[in-house]
């Protein structure tokens, strides 16, 4: 490793301590709050187990664009060998640097006779749209309450216009694909907005607001999130936002802060459990094959 590539290294994990730190304090300072939300919580198990299945059906979805978009490029993979490689290959996004994830999509789908190029470049193209189609998401559902300024709206909606209109200038992808991969990415943010208005209404009890906007704030958290490159999974960013977002939308301190922790362990378990099984799977695959 040179020494600037060490010295990135070691920003990189200075600013996400430090966002984890500012996060720390701010959860301290809140406390007392949460801990009464927590007392007063009364949980409903099954909007929290159908929380979840929306959350891995909306994976599942994302799963399959892929596909398609490999499809475009003349490359095919089984469903759950693309199931695997994307499950597993998303961990890389809790390192650093963003890169990681990309890394070991091109790896993996190298060794299932994919070109890693193309893994790892339709990979990237879906990222770029579900980015870009998010933030349109989130101007259309939430701009009010997240106070987005005008001027950032018409940007998105040029930035997305682009999205649709740039596909005849690649030549090699199947225009169909990345039709599919904005109508896809679409729902996959509105599924994403169902899921968390499940899982308020599964920790709390109750989840006062419409989908859009739950929609609006799981989008705008988990986007600002992404868009910080040097914080692992978007760790601290994702749950500052998400906290300012809740308590303008007029949820209480206690109610928004118990519901950002809470979040992030949710999220985190249904991206590592399956890929732990995935994992283990294989595992256990090469294990009888002996």
């Amino acid at each position: 490793m040179t020494d600037r590539a060490q010295l990135r290294r070691w920003l990189a994990w200075a600013f996400t301590l430090a966002v984890l730190l500012f996060v720390s304090i701010k959860l301290a300072q809140q406390w007392p709050a949460v801990r009464d939300a927590l007392a007063s919580a009364r949980p409903i198990w099954t909007a929290l187990a159908s929380s979840c299945v929306m959350v891995l059906l909306t994976y599942a979805m994302l799963v399959e664009t892929w596909r398609i978009v490999l499809v475009g490029w003349g490359h095919h993979l089984p469903y759950w060998e693309a199931a695997r490689i994307w499950t597993i290959s998303n961990l890389g996004k809790y390192i650093p640097g963003k890169v990681w994830a990309l890394s070991a999509m091109a790896v993996m789908s190298e060794a299932r006779g994919v070109s890693p190029v193309v893994a790892a470049a339709a990979s990237l193209l879906i990222t770029v749209i579900n980015t870009v189609v998010g933030f349109v998401v989130v101007a259309a559902t939430g701009a009010r309450v997240l106070d987005f300024p005008p001027s950032a709206i018409v940007a998105i909606a040029i930035i997305g216009l682009g999205v649709v209109l740039v596909p005849p200038a690649l030549p090699r992808l199947a225009y169909p694909a990345v039709v599919a991969a904005v109508l896809a990415t679409t729902a996959a943010w509105f599924g994403y907005g169902i899921a968390f208005r499940l899982f308020v209404a599964g920790v709390l009890g109750i989840a006062p607001g419409s989908i859009p906007l739950y929609t609006a704030l799981f989008a705008a958290s988990y986007l600002i999130g992404f868009l910080a490159l040097f914080a692992p999974g978007g760790v601290g960013v994702r749950e500052t936002v998400m906290a300012a977002g809740l308590q303008r939308a007029g949820f209480p301190t206690g109610p928004a802060y118990l519901i950002v922790v809470a979040s992030r362990l949710w999220l985190t378990v249904l991206e590592i459990v399956p890929a732990v099984l995935f994992i283990g799977h294989g595992w256990m695959r090469g294990k009888d094959a002996k």
